[in-house]
């Protein structure tokens, strides 16, 4: 803790009687800390404790990524939002709809097939029963899971989040610009926010504090996710980020420095309502409360991963919580919302 505030204080501290919490915590305002926080272990067996520069799996909370990246792509004239699929990809699709374009992936309204459809699959560990995850190196080694399968619905019908959509995305990425995904992400958004702690890495060759994903077994033990999620993460999520590196990215994406005001504005537009008040932009979710924004937020949950982060413009708070375990951030983040945020 780097700010004595009783109320933040004593509502982390409910945090923690209630969660086996194993992360960070990192709120801030203006580059000032508000809470700052870390527990449990970034590898069990050695007992390695999480620091608050740990370095964590967030899943698909880099969508986020992905979608500045086509911004940067449109803003330099490399393509539009309108650009159809079948312009700029040669893969085969034979059953995809021609009509298919940029601005439907970003907001999951494609009807593209997916290689992991949440509706069908509850185990993401299930696809990797046939699908050796460790063969997953580059973005093209999913295209067999997905590219060949009938579409689920008319383009621009309605929302269905989809993974797949936003592999399609990464390879338009790396066609246009001739940049394998993951380095022009890492140029083009960590090193221009200074998240130097951030990256793709491939889970047999972690650098240093980064955390293991774990998974409670039934009979209270734990196993690591090295089997159950990709080996390497691309452009639908698996990027390694510390929480202050992802607020670094916001206070970049809010600064301007990734994208001008007008793409930015199209990167934040609420284009479609999930739900009452839930709305999804370009690779975010926008939260409303009468009206009014409440919230910019990601999160990512993968098998060993679960990860939050939000920007809420009212205030300019900015808060991330990842975690090396199922669950943990989702709670504390509505818990911070209920009881600081609101009375800040």
């Amino acid at each position: 803790m780097l700010k004595n505030d009783n109320l933040i204080e004593n509502t982390l501290r409910r945090i923690n009687d209630i969660e086996d919490f194993s992360g960070v915590v990192h709120m801030e305002k203006d580059k000032e800390t508000l809470l700052l926080t870390h527990a449990g272990y970034a590898n069990r067996t050695e007992k390695i404790a999480n620091k608050i520069d740990t370095r964590f799996g967030i899943a698909s909370g880099c969508k986020l990524f992905t979608a500045v990246a086509i911004c940067q792509l449109v803003e330099n004239g490399m393509l539009s939002f309108e650009t159809k699929i079948t312009d700029c990809l040669d893969f085969d699709f034979p059953n995809f709809d021609p009509d298919v374009t940029v601005h439907h992936l970003l907001t999951h309204s494609a009807g593209t097939p997916d290689y992991f459809d949440e509706d069908v699959l509850d185990d993401f560990e299930e696809l990797w029963i046939k699908q050796p995850m460790y063969l997953l190196k580059e973005l093209e080694d999913f295209l067999p899971m997905f590219q060949k399968k009938n579409m689920s619905f008319k383009p621009g019908e309605r929302f269905h989040y989809n993974n797949a959509g936003f592999i399609l995305l990464g390879l338009i990425v790396e066609k246009r610009t001739g940049v394998r995904f993951t380095d022009y992400i890492e140029e083009n958004i960590f090193r221009r926010c200074e998240m130097n702690e951030s990256g793709y890495f491939s889970l047999d060759r972690l650098p240093e504090n980064t955390a293991l994903g774990y998974i409670e077994e039934t009979d209270g033990t734990w196993r690591t996710n090295t089997y159950s999620i990709p080996i390497k993460g691309g452009s639908d999520g698996g990027a390694y980020v510390s929480a202050s590196d992802m607020n670094k990215f916001w206070d970049g994406l809010f600064s301007y420095k990734l994208l001008d005001l007008t793409t930015t504005n199209k990167l934040l537009n609420p284009y479609i309502e999930v739900k009452p008040d839930v709305y999804y932009g370009y690779g975010i979710w926008i939260n409303k409360k009468e009206n009014d924004v409440f919230k910019y937020h990601v999160m990512g949950y993968d098998p060993g991963v679960s990860f939050h982060s939000a920007f809420y413009p009212e205030s300019g708070i900015k808060l991330t919580i990842p975690s090396n375990q199922n669950n943990g951030p989702y709670k504390i983040m509505k818990l911070l919302e209920d009881e600081v945020l609101s009375k800040g």
